[in-house]
């Protein structure tokens, strides 16, 4: 691999030309990396439903022509100036999100929100130079959370770089790099449920229901489903969730249901799907005294939580997650052991794949809510 460091690569990547129009694959230059950047080779990438919402362009800053893609994993090309942390060959995963370790979030223990690397959605170049590293003739192609995984190789700032054991299936933990991850860890480094505990977790889509999975690791009891489509019960059996509420089903508030059901309200609560009406709900339905909610989505930029204060004096606690709290460097290496220590199942969250050349279908079956994740094979 190492022949190609220092020079152009040129390699296929999935073009986003504009909104909402299919993805083009196109033959693209990929510049060296630059100091404390590092090129990857992606060998499988996943979509998630952050590429989808900003691939329509709808509700934020359009930037194209785009390479989308954030869930991967891959082996490190060649690393530039500055990189001391990873070589030719490591078996990493890019990141959305990232750990300069240096700034006052990444040397706090409580935080993982780096002050350097946060996500940035409108950002479409490198921080170290306010350049691309894609281009087609010449003409910039930009970069999507500075990870742009669409593509056979991308540029990511080593910050954004998560070395893992060399044994684990990428095929298998690329999907480790952001949605699973993030429900995981908002249950178990944030809900924290105990042993024997009831937990309600609002939305079964792949982040929903890695949140169950968490809860099921964690030994709850009672893990309660809330869902709009019962279509979704069935499948989310395998991830340790044993009781449904759909809350279409009832004339009274789901909150007060769940509240019925468990004698005063869940432990815990997870809330999965970015409506800010299931937010309220998963708050309104933890037990007074000790119990906890969770918020994981992102609601709509003009939405407005409200909520009685009693139910905050009343020893509820309301806390927010991003990426699961887990550092990326740090944290996301022991997740993969527990992969592969059998203690996480992640099979059952891949539901379809795809070759890179097809990468179009895994949107359609998105679009359609079909599935969880849509694995796609960068090696034809």
């Amino acid at each position: 691999m190492a022949s190609t460091a220092g020079q152009v690569i040129r390699c296929k990547a999935a073009v986003a030309w504009e909104a909402g129009k299919p993805l083009v694959i196109e033959e693209v230059e990929v510049a060296p990396p630059q100091k404390m950047e590092v090129r990857l080779k992606i060998l499988f990438t996943s979509l998630c439903h952050t590429d989808v919402y900003f691939w329509e362009a709808k509700g934020q800053n359009p930037v194209f022509p785009r390479i989308l893609g954030h869930e991967a994993s891959g082996i490190v090309e060649s690393v530039g100036e500055g990189v001391t942390e990873l070589q030719p060959g490591d078996h990493v995963l890019p990141v959305f999100t990232g750990e300069c370790k240096e700034c006052a979030h990444c040397k706090s223990e409580e935080s993982n929100m780096c002050n350097l690397l946060r996500i940035n959605t409108d950002r479409g170049v490198m921080l170290n130079d306010g350049k691309s590293r894609f281009s087609i003739n010449g003409k910039p192609i930009y970069h999507f959370v500075g990870t742009s995984t669409f593509s056979e190789y991308t540029v990511v700032h080593v910050g954004c770089v998560a070395k893992i054991n060399p044994l684990a299936p990428l095929d298998k933990v690329c999907i480790l790099s952001c949605g699973i991850s993030t429900g995981l860890g908002a249950t178990l480094n944030v809900a924290k449920p105990t042993k024997g505990s009831s937990v309600a977790v609002f939305g079964l889509g792949a982040v929903g229901l890695a949140a169950a999975e968490g809860a099921r690791i964690a030994g709850a009891s009672r893990i309660i489903g809330v869902d709009l489509n019962p279509a979704r019960f069935e499948e989310a059996k395998k991830f340790g969730v044993n009781e449904f509420v759909n809350p279409k089903d009832y004339t009274k508030p789901v909150q007060e249901v769940i509240a019925e059901m468990t004698e005063g309200g869940v432990d815990r609560s997870v809330e999965c799907t970015g409506n800010v009406n299931a937010m309220i709900s998963a708050f309104e339905c933890v037990h007074d005294g000790w119990g906890v909610a969770v918020l994981v989505g992102v609601p709509h930029k003009d939405a407005v939580f409200q909520t009685h204060p009693i139910n905050v004096l009343n020893e509820r606690t309301l806390k927010g997650t991003f990426f699961g709290n887990y550092k990326p460097r740090t944290d996301l290496p022991s997740v993969v052991e527990k992969y592969m220590n059998k203690e996480l199942e992640l099979e059952k969250f891949i539901t379809h794949e795809v070759s890179f050349s097809e990468i179009n279908k895994a949107f359609e079956y998105m679009l359609r809510g079909e599935g969880l994740r849509c694995l796609i094979r960068m090696l034809e």
